[in-house]
């Protein structure tokens, strides 16, 4: 086993190199010439530090070789800066990190003063060392300092260097990647093995906001730097990777002023980055009260041009308008973005958990800079105004990778806009997470391990469908099952399976896409809905030779959907003999945890949604108040409520016979089965909805008595 002592990335002579490279770049000296024999050896840029995801104009640096390996940080990498094209504000995500005390910043009049204990970004709490304990660990190999400030041990610590010595690699990155110890224990260890200054974060109001209008946002989030201040004859500098002092150099080639560089995490630096942005960012509104009547003016005559905006900067205020408006959506959770013409009004809404709110009001003389800006970004055709168009947009705003489906229809008044958001880079939840009680849970995953069959989905557009659709490809989907889908559109990509995207320009339809699919030896098909008969008819066949499939159908309640198929031309043996399972299902708004109010509901909404008073009485309801964290509407994020309707011989027989709807439901509740509301009611009386929100998405259940 290789000892810490033969470590060959710890050798003296490199950290001296290092350390001298540093302090001479905080003296102010000049970058080292590129030369093959004058070249430096220094640590070459974090192989996990942030990278930008589009083309920008890039800050030259030259690429320089690695010196002290095992210093090398691992980092996470944030998402990249919004597209070089726009200028649309920022976004702040919340971390969900309790608060903490933040240090103060160093400065010439005084030394640093290490915190006792800093809680990382795992919430884990660990201790910091004091001044003269960090003096000791001075110029001590990494892996000894990590001994004495984390719970590494000395087996985990050898166990690493072996693998070190095996694999390559840095001794940091591996102890991470073991999960022996977090970035900021290993960022902590650096800023104590060359001397320089460890802050967990930075108040963003310290941050000085003429210095980061200095340095492009794509550059500081790609190499997790941020000018926090200036300090004297120097600009204090925080960065996730100080061995890295090419873009320190940049910095103060920029900012024509030398720099001292101060040690941070990187997801704080990236959160910090998204506040000072942000901060320095105007709102809509606040670009609508800009208009004057010259600068509306010039708008308007600008528009008798179109080629004119294709030419406008990003300075322009029609673009920093639509941008505003798209990263205020994104900010605010928005699902869609409505532009809506009126005679005389021009509005702006918002449909944020499913419930749509006027957000702004623009002046109707830019609604066509408006219009034509949109059409721009989307690629549609601005000089056609009496067709409907379609198009796509994809920007980034604030590290957060968005879709933007468009759609354009002329109405009487102008052309009406409606943007779905689609945010790319979040994470695809689990059928634990999307609201099952344990019993449907149970239910629905032993209906999607069965090897054949078809499981259908019901519900409105925007019910959720797709993402349960996705959860439960991703819960069956490994290496022993060949998964194919046909989807329009296609909204997350999931790695292992293939997806079709739907395009009828060239009669790629869901019918002649499943006939494809079914040449590809496929164990489960997934069809993004089921419209017409031949497509059902396929579908049905492809389930009666051995294939699991899934799909949707719009329909109200799950035996809604049975008479559906029949009403298409499906004949009733062939759905009994292929169904395997129907849910229907509905997104309900999660009450707001910070404002919710406990009170007695009457009589007859206990009545109204199924509840009995005894129960009532032993539960805690609540009502919907309003505070900041919810904008005011008194929920926050939605669940699902579902009916599963799992199919036996009785519910067969009675489609065999042809019986309704209502009398195949009778007998699914008789059996067990929850409505839709009997569901939503045991979310009420769990505290996580409201009455009023449960009635909103629910009809009454009519059954034959």
């Amino acid at each position: 086993m290789t000892s810490m002592a033969h470590d060959p990335s710890l050798e003296k002579g490199s950290k001296k190199r290092v350390r001298k490279l540093v302090q001479r770049l905080i003296e102010g000296a000049s970058r080292p010439g590129p030369g093959p024999a004058g070249e430096p050896e220094t640590a070459e840029p974090s192989p996990l530090s942030p990278e930008p995801a589009v083309e920008a104009e890039k800050i030259p640096s030259h690429s320089p070789e690695p010196a002290v390996e095992t210093a090398e940080i691992p980092s996470h990498s944030p998402e990249p800066a919004v597209e070089a094209e726009e200028t649309s504000p920022r976004d702040v995500e919340p971390t969900g990190e309790p608060e903490e005390e933040r240090e103060s910043l160093p400065s010439d009049s005084e030394e640093p003063i290490t915190p006792p204990e800093h809680t990382d970004d795992g919430g884990e709490t660990w201790s910091m060392l004091s001044e003269a304990e960090a003096q000791e660990l001075r110029d001590k190999p990494l892996g000894e300092i990590l001994l004495q400030i984390s719970a590494l041990e000395q087996g985990q610590l050898e166990e690493a260097l072996s693998v070190q010595e095996e694999r390559g690699g840095n001794l940091g990155e591996i102890v991470v990647k073991l999960g022996y110890a977090r970035e900021s224990q290993v960022l902590y260890a650096l800023s104590l093995q060359l001397g320089i200054p460890f802050l967990q974060d930075v108040p963003v109001e310290e941050v000085d906001p003429e210095l980061c209008s200095s340095l492009p946002i794509h550059f500081a989030k790609k190499h997790g730097i941020l000018p926090i201040r200036r300090d004297g004859n120097a600009v204090l500098v925080a960065t996730s990777n100080p061995l890295d002092i090419y873009p320190l150099d940049d910095v103060r080639i920029l900012l024509n002023q030398d720099v001292k560089p101060v040690v941070m995490p990187t997801r704080a630096i990236i959160d910090s980055i998204n506040q000072v942005y942000d901060r320095d960012s105007n709102t809509a509104q606040q670009i609508i009260e800009d208009f004057d009547e010259d600068s509306l003016d010039l708008i308007t005559s600008a528009l008798e041009e179109p080629t004119d905006l294709l030419d406008a900067s990003d300075e322009a205020p029609v673009i920093r308008l639509v941008n505003s408006i798209l990263f205020q959506a994104v900010k605010q959770r928005a699902s869609d973005v409505h532009i809506e013409p009126f005679e005389r009004d021009l509005v702006v809404r918002y449909r944020v958990d499913g419930i749509l709110y006027n957000v702004l009001t623009p002046p109707k003389r830019i609604q066509p800079s408006i219009t034509s800006r949109v059409k721009i970004m989307a690629g549609l055709n601005i000089a056609e105004k009496r067709l409907p168009q379609d198009g796509r947009i994809r920007v980034t705003i604030a590290g957060k990778d968005i879709d933007i489906r468009v759609s354009v229809i002329p109405i009487a008044h102008g052309e009406r806009i409606v943007m779905r958001l689609l945010d790319k880079t979040s994470v695809l939840l689990k059928l634990e997470d999307i609201g099952f009680s344990p019993d449907k849970l149970k239910t629905f995953n032993r209906l999607i391990h069965r090897p054949h069959g078809i499981i259908l989905l019901t519900g409105p557009t925007g019910s959720g469908k797709t993402t349960t659709l996705y959860a439960a490809l991703t819960r069956i989907n490994s290496p022993d099952k060949n998964i194919i889908t046909v989807e329009d559109p296609i909204e997350y990509q999931i790695k292992g399976i293939g997806q079709i995207q739907v395009n009828p320009k060239i009669n790629l339809t869901f019918a002649n896409g499943l006939r494809s699919i079914l040449r590809q030896d496929p164990d489960v098909i997934m069809i993004g809905e089921v419209r017409d008969l031949e497509t059902a008819e396929i579908a049905i066949q492809a389930s009666l030779t051995g294939h699991l499939v899934f799909s949707t159908l719009h329909t109200n309640d799950s035996a809604g959907a049975i008479t559906r198929l029949i009403d298409m031309g499906i004949e009733p043996f062939l759905a009994s003999s292929s169904l395997i399972g129907i849910m229907a299902q509905r997104l309900v708004r999660i009450i707001c945890p910070d404002c919710r109010q406990k009170y007695v509901p009457s009589e007859e909404e206990l009545r109204e949604i199924g509840i009995d008073t005894e129960m009532a009485n032993t539960k805690s309801l609540y009502r919907a108040i309003g505070c900041g964290n919810c904008l005011g509407t008194g929920y926050r994020g939605r669940t699902g409520i579902f009916e599963l309707l799992a199919f036996d011989d009785d519910i067969r027989t009675l489609i065999l016979k042809n019986y309704d709807a209502s009398t195949i439901k009778k007998m699914a509740t008789d059996k067990g089965m929850f409505s839709l509301r009997q569901d939503g009611a045991t979310k009420v009386l769990k505290g996580v909805t409201t009455i009023e929100e449960v009635l909103r998405v629910t009809q009454e259940d009519v059954v034959s008595q």
